[in-house]
């Protein structure tokens, strides 16, 4: 039987024109997908969740696409991105650390990295070559009943040190997730926060193509 069933799925976009400064020429797109599903470990103590974090994958690489085609914008645009979870209370935090690498590594592949990936997850293309979206996915994760809001992080897809790009996107799906449920969550945005300008490390002066500088 299927470890995975998928009940709703639910997508925002939104455009941030300005924060009370000055109207942006190129409003800052950022968007969320999520999909609650039931958590089949409710309940219970699982020892071995790693065939859940397998079947996961599958449902990552579909969230992603599914979240580019709503941004309506090519890869290319893609500056920064974030995930997280939300279990119901009959599940356990370590439930939502099963998301990790299935929506970590569904927006790397998408974005252009070129690495190794773990079994499930392929086309990811395997060399360690460099490409795209060569920082790690920030993440959050908690424990909550439905309605509950989550705030996504997100930072810059090449360097998590780029300042400008450090930032935070709000997510809920109404009456999810129920308490034998869990709720997985994509982000994406276009740019920086509308009007950085605290300095730091700027996206221009990405040097080291580690996934930090």
């Amino acid at each position: 039987m299927s470890l995975i069933d998928i009940r709703r799925v639910f997508t925002q976009v939104e455009d941030i024109h300005h924060e009370g400064g000055p109207r942006s020429a190129t409003p800052l797109r950022r968007g969320a997908i999520a999909a609650v599903l039931t958590n089949p470990y409710a309940g219970r103590h699982e020892p071995d969740l790693l065939p859940l974090m397998a079947a996961l994958n599958p449902v990552g690489l579909d969230m992603a696409r599914r979240l580019l085609s709503a941004l309506e914008v090519s890869t290319d645009r893609i500056q920064g991105y974030g995930k997280g979870a939300i279990i119901g209370a009959a599940g356990e935090l370590e439930h939502g650390a099963l998301w990790h690498v299935p929506g970590g590594y569904a927006m790397r592949e998408l974005l252009g990295w070129k690495g190794d990936a773990p079994s499930g997850a392929k086309g990811i293309a395997s060399g360690g070559q460099r490409g795209n979206a060569l920082a790690l996915v920030p993440s959050t994760k908690k424990v909550a009943g439905p309605g509950a809001t989550l705030d996504v992080p997100l930072t810059h897809l090449n360097a998590c040190y780029v300042r400008s790009h450090f930032d935070a996107m709000e997510v809920r799906v109404p009456g999810a997730p129920r308490s034998d449920e869990m709720v997985v969550f994509l982000a994406m945005s276009t740019g920086p926060r509308i009007h950085a300008r605290i300095g730091g490390l700027a996206a221009s002066d990405i040097a080291q193509w580690d996934g930090q500088r």
